[in-house]
């Protein structure tokens, strides 16, 4: 099955060493990621869950590429979420910018491929909303 794409980015007013630093804080993903807890549970293994137990999913991923501060790609090895995703952060006029980008795997077969149009408008606005929230954690330059 193909895999399907999405993507969101956001200026953020901090430079990149700082902005880096807190998205790769696993444990601190839970302040700015919606409904999201992650912890790294290895030298390249980080597990987050996003729910509210029971009703969740685990997304298991194996960090690929590590480079500060400016990139930091995952696999996505989970059951329910497969796939790679990558974080990119750009030195900006007055800060960074942030790109958030996934290709995955879409789990269910045929339907998630039918439901995907259906949902990743609100997925979007949700990432969206998540790296808002990072950018009001970090202080202005």
């Amino acid at each position: 099955m193909r895999p399907v794409y999405a993507a969101a980015a956001v200026h953020v007013p901090a430079p990149p060493e700082q902005v880096f630093a807190l998205i790769t804080d696993w444990p601190r993903h839970q302040e700015w990621m919606f409904m999201t807890t992650a912890c790294q549970v290895g030298p390249d293994a980080v597990e987050a869950y996003t729910g509210v137990w029971p009703l969740g999913f685990l997304d298991t991923m194996t960090i690929t590429h590590w480079e500060p501060p400016a990139l930091v790609r995952v696999t996505h090895t989970g059951r329910f979420v497969r796939g790679l995703g990558a974080i990119r952060v750009r030195p900006e006029r007055g800060g960074s910018r942030v790109i958030w980008a996934e290709r995955l795997e879409l789990p269910f077969g045929p339907l998630g491929r039918a439901v995907w149009p259906l949902v990743r408008p609100a997925g979007l606005a949700l990432v969206r909303h998540s790296l808002r929230r990072l950018a009001r954690l970090l202080p202005g330059v």
